[in-house]
């Protein structure tokens, strides 16, 4: 017993001493492409596709793990992580990363494969018959049966210089006929090794490698696009949420509104009854209470709308989940303007701006694909000129032909005078390659081939239109980065406005807050009217939207400056490579016991 408590207190302490992770799994969730295993499937693979597995739109447990007797208790990072976790959109753009590892893989195997060496064959099998006419008989007519049998096999090879080699090994064509040949059958077989290399249009590495170099730039301009993809989700499920809160507290402002109407009814009925009010005045009364009703109903319905936008963004499945589309978004998150504005110089955000935006970066690796293009366009316009070269070594000859050698004229079997006929030709097969591995007789040709075009016409086009396009994206590059400068410097703008709007309406609201209270003590002494009661009133919950539009409008003029410097993603401590798996390590947040009534709770 004692050993199994000593068993136990070391496991705590392991548990104890586990760094903190978010409980969820943190398997890749991103799509992958699974190659099929077992010995068979790794000799034959590379003959079959890789197995894609289907798509994944089932939800992280972290969506579950937020939601409480049907309640969704969503703070602001929560729904940044559910977004990178389950948006559609962004599990799209992971396919990306997928393609663009692919391309670069096929990138070197050279142009429709060249690099890759390719074995060859050619095996078939004939027979010709042929009727010839003898002049020596008169018109006679003979048949001449001609059987072959062919067994040919060579290898490619492409390089990435431009060249290419052939090497071909005839094997042993084999042919028997009825006629008077010395052999029966004839055997004939080579080995050949041919090659060419281009020394101007398609020569040099850089060339020919130049798809490597465009693969690997689309590998780094696929993060940048992801990084891009991520901005504008962060970006929307932001703004989202801060809708949301508003659609929330402009429920509370509906609501308290109504009950000060409300309240204003039940004092006007006893007014009634004490004989102090005429009955016809609490008509307007009523039509307030009514109005309040109508706001609180617009309201409430716009929290739904809200809630879909939010969830649609947060989910992979959308409100096809009955779980999701009968939740009820509780956000527990609000706006937070510091008393103090925190000062920053505009040359510095425009720095951090043109350094952090990804969508330049993507156009500076276009730009750099570009060139690598131009400069394969340039070689193109070159002349061709191609070192080629043949070298062979034949075989020929067979056994002796068993067929007797008949005279039609004397019809007597004519002998066959073997003296003239070269003892080493004479074997099978054997012999065949003993003369191809062991008897030099080396054929070979050298030489060139030139092609000049007169007047080059379609190259030169060609290289003026990808001139003039490179101009246009250095152009676009320009125009980017003016527009990026007037996004941070707009957007300076507005939360200076933002905020000094935020302080105006709190000054109104506690104004206004005032004005009603002493209006309602002066109708309650008989020195104002119902009719200034409910305007003040009506001016209050107007003061009160105003404060709740301002918060919003300073909450999203602050994440137009994120946005506008590229720094949604450090802000909101979004870790790329975890977005690119599509499962984030950080734990949710804690749902707090006690949600304010009043509005949103803070973090």
């Amino acid at each position: 017993m004692k050993t199994v408590k000593n068993y136990i207190a070391a496991l705590s302490v392991l548990l104890v001493m586990t760094p903190a992770g978010y409980g969820q799994s943190r398997n890749n969730r991103a799509p992958q492409l699974i190659p099929e295993g077992g010995f068979i499937n790794n000799l034959t693979q590379k003959y079959k596709p890789q197995y894609v597995p289907p798509i994944d739109v089932s939800n992280s447990s972290r969506l579950e793990q937020l939601i409480r007797a049907g309640n969704l208790y969503l703070s602001l990072n929560d729904a940044i992580a559910l977004a990178l976790e389950n948006n559609i959109g962004l599990e799209i753009q992971r396919y990306t990363f997928q393609t663009n590892d692919i391309a670069l893989k096929s990138s070197y195997t050279g142009t429709n494969g060249s690099w890759d060496p390719t074995l060859t064959s050619a095996v078939n099998w004939g027979r010709n018959q042929n009727i010839q006419t003898n002049s020596v008989t008169a018109g006679g007519q003979s048949v001449n049966i001609n059987n072959t049998r062919t067994r040919n096999f060579g290898i490619q090879q492409g390089f990435k210089t431009g060249g290419n080699l052939t090497f071909g090994f005839n094997n042993a064509s084999r042919t028997t006929n009825n006629a008077n040949d010395i052999f029966g059958p004839t055997l004939t077989s080579s080995l050949q090794l041919q090659g060419t290399q281009p020394l101007l249009n398609g020569f040099g590495l850089a060339l020919n490698t130049r798809g490597i170099v465009i693969a690997k730039n689309n590998i780094r301009a696929a993060d940048f696009t992801f990084r891009q993809q991520i901005n504008t989700l962060v970006n929307q499920v932001v703004q989202a949420y801060w809708n949301l809160v508003s659609a929330s507290l402009n429920v509370n402002v509906a609501r308290q509104s109504l009950e000060l109407s409300e309240r204003l009814l039940e004092q006007n009925k006893k007014q009634i009854e004490i004989g102090t009010m005429a009955p016809i005045d609490i008509k307007q009364t009523e039509v307030q209470v009514a109005n309040g009703e109508v706001s609180l109903i617009t309201a409430e319905a716009s929290i739904a709308t809200q809630e879909n936008t939010l969830k649609n963004l947060l989910s992979r499945n959308g409100l096809a989940s009955a779980t999701i589309a009968s939740a009820h978004i509780i956000p527990t998150s609000r706006v937070e303007v510091p008393a103090v504005e925190p000062v920053q110089p505009i040359q510095d955000l425009t720095e951090m701006a043109l350094r952090s935006r990804p969508e330049l970066d993507q156009q500076r690796i276009q730009m750099e694909n570009t060139n690598i293009n131009l400069k394969a366009t340039r070689n193109s316009m070159l002349p061709t000129v191609s070192l080629t070269g043949n070298i062979s070594n034949p075989a020929s000859g067979g056994p002796i032909n068993s067929i007797p050698n008949f005279n039609p004229i004397t019809n007597q079997v004519i002998p066959r005078d073997l003296s003239r006929v070269n003892g080493d030709l004479i074997g099978g097969y054997s012999n065949i390659l003993r003369q191809l591995w062991g008897q030099q007789t080396i054929n070979y040709t050298i030489g060139f081939n030139i092609n000049i075009p007169l007047r080059n016409r379609a190259a030169q086009y060609t290289m003026a239109t990808q001139e003039l396009q490179l101009r246009t994206a250095q152009l676009q590059l320009k125009q980017q980065e003016n527009t990026i400068r007037a996004d941070v410097a707009n957007a300076q703008i507005n939360i200076a406005s933002a905020r000094a709007r935020f302080q105006s309406s709190e000054k109104a609201l506690a104004a206004q807050e005032a004005v009603v209270d002493g209006t309602q003590r002066k109708f309650q002494l008989g020195t104002a009217t119902l009719f200034e009661v409910i305007t003040q009133q009506n001016n209050l919950a107007t003061s009160r939207q105003n404060l709740v539009t301002a918060q919003v409008a300073y909450a999203n003029a602050r994440l137009a400056m994120d946005a506008a410097t590229g720094s949604l993603m450090e802000k909101y401590n979004v870790v790329l490579d975890e977005a690119k798996d599509g499962t984030l390590s950080r734990r949710p947040d804690p749902i707090q016991d006690v949600i304010n009534q009043n509005g949103p709770a803070a973090r």
